[in-house]
């Protein structure tokens, strides 16, 4: 992997600074993320079935996810604040694990790339999904939260286990 050899978010001076991205061309972009939340097959259970004790686990988790993916630019420093045109948020049951997978895909028509607001997106949801099961378990594990692909913009296009 090839680093740069300036960092893009400071200044001439050294300083901290947002990226000017006013002379980029305005191109659709997407990003996937994805993450996990393991628990005990009993607290997964519990949650499918609708027996949590602060209601609908996975809707609410979903909800908060996309909420969170419109809010990245308020918790990220430098981060853009961007058009969001596509927010969806899945989470699927895996008995597996045990657990809930997590997979968030953003798109947006813009300057800059929506990496960010989709790794939001799926930490707040698995967030939300520990907050509102809890009370059936404290042991959960969130993990793996990860870009899974983007399209779009200057440095092109990245899928997980492709070469950088």
């Amino acid at each position: 992997m090839t680093l740069k050899k300036s960092l893009t978010h400071l200044n001439a001076a050294g300083e901290v600074a947002m990226v000017d991205v006013s002379d980029k061309a305005i191109t659709h972009r997407q990003a996937i993320a994805a993450g996990q939340i393991r628990m005990k097959a009993e607290t997964l259970e519990a949650i499918l079935a609708g027996n949590s004790p602060k209601g609908d686990v996975i809707t609410t988790a979903k909800l908060a996810g996309i909420m969170a993916a419109k809010q990245t630019a308020h918790l990220i420093p430098l981060c853009h604040p961007l058009p969001l045109q596509k927010i969806a948020v899945e989470i699927t049951p895996d008995p597996a694990l045990p657990g809930l997978q997590i997979q968030a895909t953003i798109t947006t028509t813009s300057q800059t790339g929506v990496e960010m607001e989709a790794l939001t997106a799926v930490s707040i949801a698995a967030l939300t999904l520990y907050d509102m099961a809890k009370a059936l378990e404290k042991g959960m594990v969130i993990e793996n939260i990860h870009l899974l692909a983007k399209t779009g913009g200057k440095s092109g296009d990245y899928q997980v286990g492709s070469r950088e």
